[in-house]
């Protein structure tokens, strides 16, 4: 599956939602609302401090945000702050 970002106005965005959710004959992707992505890396961010073409700077990003202390501090940072706004932390059956 691919991914992409998009950029522009809240009008903008407001008509392109609009648009994808129209019943309409062509395939096309469907927004989906749930993921928090106000700080996305992009490649731009890599190359403001190494020279490297966007192809490894992908790679770096890729290798930097699914390694396992990455991964391992995000869910850190998820369970403390739901414990921050007093969540009820779910108990599972093993």
């Amino acid at each position: 599956m691919k991914k992409l970002v998009f950029e522009g106005t809240e009008e903008q965005f407001k008509n392109l939602k609009e648009l994808v959710n129209q019943t309409i004959i062509l395939p096309l992707p469907k927004i989906n609302e749930n993921y928090q992505t106000d700080n996305l890396w992009s490649v731009e961010d890599v190359m403001q401090s190494y020279i490297c073409t966007e192809e490894e700077a992908m790679e770096v990003l890729e290798q930097a945000l699914t390694n396992e202390a990455t991964m391992s501090q995000i869910w850190l940072a998820i369970h403390f702050h739901a414990q921050e706004n007093e969540l009820e932390k779910k108990k599972y059956k093993l």
